[in-house]
């Protein structure tokens, strides 16, 4: 039996859907991360799950009990689950110690080591009122975890927070499902952290899943223009085009367009007649070179950690066809 079970769970506002027919399950310890652009859907979807906002239709079904809405309970939850929202609320000019010990049903040792591996164990003696964004969002999250929950939602953790503090906060969520056995799914706009963490990712549109897959398979082989661009930069070049790099000579037009990321396509210096278009810039990026290449009327991104090309260059374009995909 699947942890989560979420069948047809529809729900409208005003004149549209907020949701629309989500279905999917999820297996203990399974990582999985929600994606969409905003106003899609996906804390709605985070709240349903955690038993705080009603759905219009379906169910939410955890450790095979149904998840009660806020209609049919006087206190809004479900029990196992916790739920971190984006406007997590500290109580202020109390001490850390003070606010988490009203949370705590763990013996002392239990709640030590989870102040430690939350990296909140320095923290304790000082008042919230005197504590970064991101110390503040460690602490919201101990405290959650501070009533031995088996399912955690995450909405948008990563949100407002400078590279120190998201690093580290990436650090703590590994741990609280390696070390704690705690299944997580997580919201994030950023591709870097959901095709890094999850082994499952949920693409929403207006209210719709519109892709399920691996991170290799949303990344590589997105459904539609929507999701790929979710996802980081792409070319779409017509397959009436496709003529024009090196290594696609017998594709056939088919109607649809390629889908190609920049970091899969090769350019190279003129020779021996290859197709030719032109650098119109160079862009360095520390971990790597962005290059832009006019190329018959198309203007492509290009990825690469050299650029031994300048603006104004002549080259030529390869592209293999296993780094391609059709939408």
């Amino acid at each position: 039996m699947s942890l989560l079970q979420v069948s047809q769970i529809s729900i409208r506002e005003e004149r549209s859907f907020a949701l629309k027919n989500i279905s999917f399950s999820q297996e203990p310890l399974q990582k999985i991360a929600i994606a969409g652009e905003t106003g899609s859907g996906k804390s709605t979807l985070l709240q349903i799950i955690a038993g705080l906002v009603q759905p219009d239709t379906g169910e939410v079904r955890f450790q095979g009990k149904k998840v009660i809405g806020p209609a049919d309970t006087l206190v809004p939850g479900h029990a196992g689950i916790a739920y971190l929202s984006q406007q997590f609320e500290l109580p202020p000019f109390l001490r850390v110690e003070q606010v988490l010990s009203y949370a705590n049903t763990l013996s002392g040792a239990e709640a030590g080591a989870l102040y430690e591996l939350c990296h909140i164990d320095y923290l304790l003696d000082r008042k919230t009122n005197q504590l970064s964004g991101g110390e503040r969002q460690r602490i919201a999250l101990a405290k959650l975890l501070l009533g031995a929950p088996k399912f955690l939602l995450l909405d948008e953790p990563f949100s407002n927070l400078d590279m120190g503090h998201k690093n580290l906060l990436k650090k703590v969520i590994r741990n609280i499902g390696e070390k704690l056995g705690i299944t997580l799914i997580l919201i994030s706009h950023d591709p870097l952290d959901t095709l890094s963490w999850a082994d499952e990712i949920l693409v929403l549109k207006e209210g719709a899943l519109v892709q399920k897959g691996t991170p290799p398979e949303i990344y590589g082989q997105p459904i539609n223009q929507y999701v790929a661009a979710l996802f980081g930069e792409c070319n779409l070049v017509p397959t009436l085009q496709a003529h024009l790099f090196a290594g696609l000579h017998n594709l056939k037009p088919n109607g649809k367009d390629l889908l190609i990321r920049p970091e899969n396509i090769k350019i190279a210096s003129v020779n021996n007649g290859n197709p030719i278009g032109q650098v119109t810039r160079v862009t360095y990026f520390g971990a790597y070179y962005e290059i832009a290449v006019q190329l018959s009327g198309n203007q492509l991104k290009v990825k690469t950690n050299q650029a031994e090309v300048t603006p104004g260059d002549l080259v030529s374009i390869a592209v293999t066809p296993a780094d391609l995909w059709y939408i």
